[in-house]
């Protein structure tokens, strides 16, 4: 069953590598992709639903292997991601179909796919830094793939910038629970506790706050919309944004109190200070853009409030009507060519 559920990062994976190889039918290569991967995450949950799991080793470090494990988070993550991500990519044959280097475009968002597909299942803390850093590759050349026009290749390189120097905090958080409990398995989080429990919490959530746009790292998101559409509507309404959300639960065994406490005074504030910002911008795909941070502080407040569940169904939801919003954005932008209010008036 475990090769079932690899196929939701394999199917993506294939795509990206031979995208590029087809390239009058990078679309159709890259929409199969998903399609595969979509079928596998939904086998997958309902195996999950009716009460298995399922893990695989893999080769990686001495005493240190990778691990893929499917519990009942990783199934509804993989199936969410999966849909979202075939929607996202059916939509993109149509929209990009006068763009050039296409087959550039379809790799990419394929490559992402697989790598945010890796980071939901990963079973252990290794895997999730490799499908993370893979994450903010593919993510910087989707913002920058419009690189030739004014202002994009800043926009690219601020979202990298800043939501790599918060990853610092993934890096010294992962050291600190794999030096406690001398195993890099997710599943033995949970044995850290005392002050090392706090310094990873602490230094979890600075990686969180930069990749999900919490206060005050919230800044990047609204550049980010530099990009084509259907990367704003996969990247930055159900998969990119949503990895802090996905660390943290992850993470949620070994989170002390007070450091509950700090995930909620900081995505409370992030909701309310965002929620703000998208009533007075004046362009439709930056007013999602400042929307999605603040949702995503409701469901880091959930986090904070004791409640993966809640904040789970939350991504869920958000997810399905970010993105739809998000490629409702791209059909007026093919109409106007442009998503400020001014030009869309009377459209």
């Amino acid at each position: 069953m475990v090769g079932i559920a690899a196929l939701t990062i394999i199917g993506p994976l294939a795509a990206a590598a031979l995208a590029p190889l087809g390239r009058r039918h990078a679309g159709r290569i890259a929409l199969l992709g998903a399609a595969i991967g979509l079928v596998a995450a939904l086998v997958t949950l309902g195996r999950v639903d009716r009460g298995d799991r399922f893990a695989a080793t893999l080769p990686g470090l001495p005493d240190l292997p990778l691990r893929l494990a499917v519990d009942p988070l990783g199934a509804v993550l993989s199936a969410t991601v999966a849909v979202v991500s075939t929607a996202v990519l059916l939509y993109a044959v149509g929209y990009m179909a006068s763009e050039r280097d296409t087959a550039r475009f379809y790799a990419e968002m394929a490559l992402f796919v697989a790598a945010m597909q890796t980071l939901v299942l990963a079973g252990d803390w290794f895997l999730l830094l490799a499908a993370w850093e893979l994450i903010a590759l593919a993510s910087y050349l989707l913002i920058g793939f419009w690189f030739t026009r004014p202002g994009v290749g800043a926009a690219a390189t601020r979202a990298f910038l800043v939501t790599r120097a918060a990853d610092i905090g993934l890096y010294v958080g992962v050291m600190v629970i794999i030096v406690e409990t001398g195993t890099s398995a997710m599943d033995a989080t949970g044995e850290v506790d005392g002050t090392a429990a706090t310094v990873a919490a602490l230094a979890l959530l600075l990686a969180a706050a930069g990749k999900s746009a919490q206060a005050p790292l919230q800044g990047w998101l609204m550049d980010a919309m530099a990009g084509p559409t259907p990367v704003s509507a996969l990247l930055h309404a159900a998969t990119l944004v949503v990895a802090g959300v996905v660390l943290l639960a992850r993470a949620f065994p070994l989170m002390p109190s007070n450091v509950l406490l700090i995930v909620g005074l900081v995505a409370g504030l992030t909701a309310v200070i965002t929620g703000l910002t998208a009533i007075v911008q004046g362009d439709l795909k930056r007013l999602l853009a400042a929307s999605t941070s603040s949702q995503l502080g409701l469901m880091l407040l959930a986090l904070g409030a004791g409640s993966v569940p809640a904040a789970i169904f939350h991504l869920v939801t958000h997810a399905a009507m970010k993105s739809s919003l998000f490629l409702a954005a791209g059909v007026f932008q093919h109409d106007r060519d442009s998503t400020d209010f001014t030009d869309l008036a009377g459209v």
